[in-house]
């Protein structure tokens, strides 16, 4: 076979004549090279290391695959003395490509393991996983298809002068950030995926877990000395991590997968890790974006057709089990007459009133039955919210039965490593995780579909999910054998219950949860729950729950709006204060749905109409007529400047081009304005533009033909939204 030898010209894979390659694969003594235009990867053949090396500058050099096998203990690909490798065609919705398979074999040792890694003729992302197979049974609760670590010689390294890691939490809950860690002390865990990249030029590498129907997916790192090095980067199934309070809470104190019992292990004569995802790239919105539709391609999404829901929810007014009884039922009645007196928040789909959060002996089946009828006739539809893998309850009190069964709680209740009740949500009125696998479970979540049908409703928020996958040392089936296993099949069952017994176009938005399986729902929060103050630190405001920590958190997931689900859900925005919280000004609304807008978030209220202040600003800015177009079909901006670090004092700017291009800017800054410098051909054509305000129409300014770039100037603690209006 002819040689063909690799030059690297500004990071571009060549062949020596200079052509592009679609794609080769050449073979030598000591090693196998399989190559495209955007990666070449290189296994050696007397060591059964692998080097990745992207046309971006991002390398992986000397890595291996991993298994903690409970018998054989930890064993590394370089612990095999054989390194087979062989190739063959692959075909998908990714396109065309080969699999290269690297078996590693050892007679001295029981079992082998199988890397594969597929590489695309045009894409620049990759998939990798790694398989051990044995004569008797394997069992493993931890197996790595990527391991980087110093004993290896080796490191992954990422070109720029500002390289951040993603930090990545396990769930949504407990409003824990997303956060970017730089070096030189950056270590830690990320979940599902991550990125490393510089956050000047947003080149670098995306890396995430496409199936997760067994594992939870970890990224360990730890970063090298030298800028853009990382020397440790584990990426493997099996992570399990407990809440430690004695930590901050995005650095091990609430963003782990808040386990109690370890990971539960994989069984049988093949044992096989998660499928990674791994794309360099001189773009990493682009990998996220090819990233969310790889999933997609794996596992599907649910559609929604037609306009996005319109909802009110109570949970603003309300509080968690309606015991104020500030609002049921006349409340919600005068609610609806309100909404109904919005003629744009009612001109597409028919807005849903979204009871949340209720105690059964406040808000029946009858009465929540009678809402719905009177929703109807203005037009109106009846949202449900129901928590199908815990139950709330006094502590102790587990004798209690499940609702709507007669199977005792202490039947359906997981169990820590030993055997005791895990208290998900600790205190007196504490919350305990049941057994998606169990019929009883089952049963009560038929029940609670049930009673949605029976007030004919058609949008449902689900909550509380991570705790359907959390480990346990018992299962009513047996043959799951994980958490993970055993939320899949629990959201796949609730799923086929809608479906079933409620018909279709049933809208589904997922609170609490983490954020794979996607496929079951319509929308899920980007966030904990958002009570729209500005800034988390705000006196006299919970220290949680603002529009800037939601912000920078989704200010990293714009990719998952079109290729996860059709919408985010950035939750409510209130338009005077939440609950008993202290009222908030205009401004903050304003921001608050502006940064609803750029996530690509449906469009939901949590305020109290009945108050003046409230049903005034409701008419302004809940009734803009150029709000509700936009609502109707959300669609997430194209950030430009992300989140940085995990500070309250960020400024990000973000973009979505159109017939008329938008482009929006945030300044969470308390004390000084935020110029947001724009190339112009980075959002706009050649041409002559006016620059106006989306709300006002007023004109801002104008781009000249020609004019390379133009800055606009938010004032501290606001954010500004602008449409580019073509003049020529």
């Amino acid at each position: 076979m002819k040689i063909i030898r690799y030059i690297s010209f500004a990071g571009l894979l060549c062949t020596a004549s200079g052509n592009l390659l679609a794609q080769t694969v050449t073979p030598a003594a000591d090693s196998l090279v399989v190559s495209n235009p955007q990666v070449r990867v290189t296994i050696n053949s007397h060591t059964g290391r692998v080097n990745y090396l992207f046309a971006n500058g991002v390398q992986l050099q000397n890595t291996v695959a991993t298994i903690e096998e409970l018998q054989a203990g930890k064993l590394s690909s370089t612990d095999f003395s054989q390194h087979k490798y062989s190739t063959a065609p692959v075909q998908d919705a990714s396109g065309k490509g080969v699999t290269i398979s690297v078996i590693h074999s050892d007679p001295s040792r029981q079992l082998k393991l199988e890397q594969h890694i597929t590489v695309y003729a045009q894409t620049s992302h990759l998939l990798l996983s790694v398989q051990a197979t044995g004569d008797a049974t394997l069992e493993t609760r931890n197996i790595s298809p990527l391991t980087i670590i110093p004993e290896q010689q080796a490191y992954l390294f990422v070109p720029g002068n500002n390289p951040s890691i993603l930090d990545v939490p396990f769930d949504n809950d407990n409003w824990v950030p997303v956060v970017t860690r730089q070096w030189p002390s950056a270590s830690g865990m990320s979940y599902e995926f991550t990125s490393i990249y510089d956050q000047r030029s947003l080149s670098g590498l995306v890396t995430g877990s496409v199936t997760h129907d067994f594992w939870k997916t970890g990224f360990r790192y730890g970063a090298g000395k030298e800028t853009g090095r990382i020397d440790t980067f584990i990426v493997y199934g099996g992570a399990t991590t407990a809440d430690d309070k004695a930590l901050p809470p995005a650095y091990g104190g609430l963003d782990g997968t808040h386990d109690h019992a370890p990971h539960c292990t994989m069984q049988g004569k093949t044992v096989t890790s998660p499928v990674i995802y791994l794309a360099g790239d001189t773009d990493i919105r682009k990998a996220f974006t090819a990233y969310g539709q790889v999933n997609v391609q794996l596992a599907g999404r649910s559609e929604w057709k037609g306009n996005a829901p319109f909802y009110w929810n109570s949970f603003g007014v309300e509080d968690v089990l309606g015991y104020r009884k500030v609002m049921m039922p006349p409340g919600v009645i005068k609610t609806s007459d309100i909404i109904a007196s919005l003629d744009n928040f009612n001109k597409y789909a028919p807005p849903v009133l979204s009871v949340d959060s209720y105690d059964q002996n406040i808000y029946t089946t009858s009465l929540l039955t009678s809402l719905a009828k009177y929703g109807q006739k203005k037009r109106q539809q009846m949202g449900f919210y129901f928590i199908p893998f815990s139950v709330w309850a006094w502590k102790d009190h587990l004798d209690q039965p499940l609702a709507g069964t007669e199977t005792p709680l202490s039947s359906v209740v997981l169990k820590d490593n030993n055997r005791q009740p895990i208290l998900y949500k600790a205190g007196d009125w504490a919350c305990y995780p049941i057994d998606p696998s169990h019929p009883a479970v089952r049963a009560s979540i038929i029940k609670q579909i049930q009673k949605a049908k029976a007030i004919h409703a058609t949008f449902i928020k689900i909550d509380f999910l991570t705790a359907g996958a959390l480990e346990s040392s018992t299962r009513y089936d047996r043959n799951i054998r994980s958490g993970m296993q055993a939320y899949s099949e629990g959201l796949k069952m609730l799923r086929s219950l809608v479906d079933s017994i409620m018909g279709p176009n049933i809208f589904i938005t997922m609170a609490i949860s983490p954020m794979f399986p996607h496929q079951y729902a319509h929308t899920r929060f980007i966030s904990t729950d958002v009570y729209s103050h500005l800034r988390d630190d705000q006196p006299g405001f919970p220290h949680y729950g603002s529009t800037a920590a939601s912000l920078a958190a989704g200010s990293h997931m714009s990719w998952m709006q079109g290729t996860l689900w059709p919408f985010t859900n950035l939750d409510v925005v209130v338009m005077k204060n939440f609950q008993n919280n202290p009222d908030i000004s205009e401004q903050e609304v304003k921001v608050r749905l502006y940064a609803m807008m750029v996530m690509g978030s449906i469009l939901g209220d949590g305020s109290d109409l009945r108050q003046k202040v409230a049903a005034e600003r409701a008419r302004k800015y809940l009734n803009h007529p150029a709000i509700c177009e936009y609502f109707s079909h959300p669609a997430a901006f194209t950030p430009v400047k992300m989140s940085e670090g995990d500070s309250q004092d960020q400024q990000m700017t973000f973009f979505r081009k159109g017939d008329t291009t938008l482009l929006a800017m945030f300044n969470f800054i308390k004390d000084k304005p935020f110029e947001a410098s724009w190339q112009t051909a980075d959002v706009a054509d050649n041409r002559r533009y006016e620059i106006r305000d989306f709300m006002t129409d007023a004109v801002l300014g104008e781009i000249s033909n020609g004019q390379a770039s133009f800055t606009l100037t938010v004032p501290a603690k606001d954010a500004l939204l602008v449409k580019l209006v073509p003049r020529d």
